[in-house]
């Protein structure tokens, strides 16, 4: 006995069943999807550092200094992020805050470090400049939906107590009214050890930037963690 013959209506339900399924196989697959590799770099994040000297490798050798040292871990342990220097030697907050808006948007990063005051300090600027200036680039690195690392500094007395003293709270002041993370002394663990700075006395050697990337590290890594 032969089967029945389905009836057009029971074809037309067949039929409309199966174009969901029809449809998702027909689905474009995302280029992403299909190569790792590109999936990576769009899932990458940046982590920006503005800084100074300290953070350029002044009379070090270059791969040596605590930012690359910071790179190395990153890749390491938060792979989907990489880290972009973009310190230069010499530079004051005032230099750093007229740079950092085309930073912004060429690295678009997700967290910026910002390690700038030292030569403010070094040259007697104004420390109320010092904090605008701050003040400002961190701001700008919110709007631009970054989060915010504060690095502080301190200097010797010799350079008068009063002031060194309002150069030190510079940082803890307006990491804690801007919201931004905070490094309270780039050089804790190292600052009371000449031998483990250069003939200027000012920039550490190469064997003290494991201590000042660990310094940077400890208050780093929340910002990562972080949704």
């Amino acid at each position: 006995m032969r089967p029945p013959i389905p009836t057009l209506s029971r074809l037309a339900r067949l039929a409309l069943c199966a174009l969901p399924l029809l449809a998702a196989l027909w689905l474009p697959i995302p280029a992403w999807a299909a190569d790792p590799a590109t999936a990576t770099a769009a899932a990458a994040k940046t982590v920006l550092v503005v800084g100074d000297s300290l953070s350029a490798e002044y009379g070090i050798a270059r791969g040596t200094g605590w930012v690359p040292l910071l790179g190395a871990r990153l890749t390491q342990r938060y792979p989907n992020y990489h880290l972009v220097n973009a310190s230069i030697s010499g530079d004051t907050t005032r230099g750093g805050l007229a740079r950092l808006p085309a930073l912004l948007v060429r690295d678009k990063p997700a967290v910026v470090v910002l390690e700038l005051g030292a030569n403010d300090a070094l040259r007697g600027l104004s420390l109320d400049a010092t904090e605008q200036n701050l003040r400002a680039m961190t701001r700008r690195c919110r709007q631009a939906g970054a989060r915010v690392l504060i690095v502080g500094m301190q200097i010797p007395p010799n350079y008068g107590r009063d002031y060194a003293q309002r150069f030190m709270h510079v940082f803890p002041d307006v990491a804690s009214s801007e919201h931004a993370a905070l490094v309270p002394f780039l050089l804790e663990g190292i600052a009371a050890d000449r031998d483990l700075f250069q003939a200027d006395g000012l920039h550490p050697v190469a064997s003290a930037q494991p201590r000042l990337m660990k310094n940077v590290w400890k208050a780093l890594e929340p910002l990562l963690q972080a949704p």
